[in-house]
């Protein structure tokens, strides 16, 4: 099987997205995605109903680069919050209040905290969805109407065939344990 373009039984034209398989356990996916990690195609993933212990390693995933733009976020938000209010009250309003200097630090404290959370909030969400490519509309796996159990009880391994040919992708499922095995196809 190639990523032709064929028509289906409506004459829609599709194209193969690439391969999905099914797994019983979660050991079962833990072991499926080392096998499918050894293999090296650079677009899979792994969808489970619940948070797999030890399913980033299986997979070789690095850490998470939002944690890096939380920590900046709120690292300028901080320091932005700090600085407005040094120059609000040290420079371009300067009023005494019960004979403090102009730049008593203490007091600009919550603020600083609150607009540096605020930041670091924004940053989380918007990075997540820049780095998770959202938001999508549509994904050619919800086609399928046996991966809508991934959010209830099944666990699954889906290949994209852009860079690892379908049939490939076929075999190193089953060898990996899938007990079952689709083509995806979408629309071309």
């Amino acid at each position: 099987m190639d990523n032709a373009v064929r028509q289906d039984n409506q004459g829609k034209v599709r194209r193969v997205w690439g391969v999905l398989g099914e797994f019983e356990t979660p050991a079962a996916l833990l072991h499926g995605a080392e096998k499918v990690r050894d293999a090296k195609p650079k677009r899979w993933d792994c969808y489970a109903p619940f948070a797999v212990h030890g399913l980033n390693v299986a997979m070789g995933l690095k850490a998470s680069k939002v944690s890096w733009i939380v920590g900046s976020c709120a690292f300028v938000g901080a320091s932005g919050a700090m600085l407005m209010q040094w120059y609000l009250s040290a420079v371009n309003y300067r009023i005494v209040v019960h004979g403090k200097p102009f730049w008593a630090w203490e007091q600009f404290l919550p603020i600083t905290f609150e607009l540096g959370v605020l930041i670091a909030g924004f940053g989380a969400v918007l990075g997540m969805l820049a780095l998770n490519g959202l938001p999508r509309l549509h994904h050619p796996l919800f086609d399928k109407e046996r991966f809508l159990r991934a959010s209830d009880d099944a666990f699954f391994i889906a290949i994209e065939a852009s860079d690892f040919p379908p049939d490939q992708a076929q075999d190193l499922l089953r060898s990996a344990g899938a007990s079952t095995i689709e083509i995806v196809e979408e629309d071309a």
